[in-house]
């Protein structure tokens, strides 16, 4: 088993280079997917967040209500280490118990960890290489508001609520550039995965 550490700022494609690997063979355990796992309806880290944050965060059938909570935590560096606090730790737990599902299945496998806060939340020594998926904050932040129709201090926030540039930059084994073409990217991501099978051979 290879374990690869995938992120970037949002905005940055890290998602399309999730894909791209996906599409190479990887097995992609996504941290957005089990950071929503983990407090649906019923989770220890729903009632966390509620019991924190108060019954304004929940929707009428009890399910989070990701606006709500975003709205309190973005800008507020307080409110987003707490949310962190109870979020974190229950998608390191799931993350872990994927990834150790997956190598049991296939311990040839090429398994890529897709987290976006890798840089905020955890320590990047379990991973046998750290890929970083890289644009420019200034970039990022038109990203959002001409793809995702954000407004632009709404934006701002968001970018600025993560790493910056160069902490996450100092973590990486291998950039992909993601602020050319899709074309670009997909060479980079031949190349790795080329360097990936490689260096996943016994």
């Amino acid at each position: 088993m290879l374990l690869v550490g995938l992120t970037g700022g949002i905005a940055s494609g890290k998602s399309t280079v999730a894909r791209m690997l996906h599409e190479h063979g990887a097995v992609i355990v996504d941290a957005d997917v089990l950071a929503r796992e983990v407090v649906e309806p019923g989770t220890p880290a729903l009632s966390a967040v509620v019991e924190h944050f108060g019954d304004a965060v929940l929707q009428p059938d009890g399910s989070l209500d990701r606006a709500a909570l975003a709205g309190r935590v973005f800008g507020n560096p307080t409110e987003l280490a707490r949310l962190n606090g109870i979020v974190h730790p229950a998608v390191r737990e799931a993350s872990q118990q994927r990834i150790r599902e997956a190598a049991a299945a296939d311990p040839d496998a090429v398994i890529v960890y897709d987290v976006p806060l890798l840089a905020e939340s955890r320590s990047t020594d379990e991973f046998d290489l750290v890929v970083v998926a890289h644009t420019p904050a200034a970039a990022r932040v038109d990203r959002l508001v001409t793809l995702r129709g954000l407004e632009r201090t709404a934006a701002e926030q968001r970018v600025t609520a993560q790493a910056d540039d160069e902490t996450r930059l100092a973590l990486a084994d291998v950039v992909i550039d993601t602020a050319g073409s899709l074309e670009h990217t997909r060479e980079q991501v031949h190349a790795l995965w080329q360097r990936l099978t490689r260096e996943s051979q016994p």
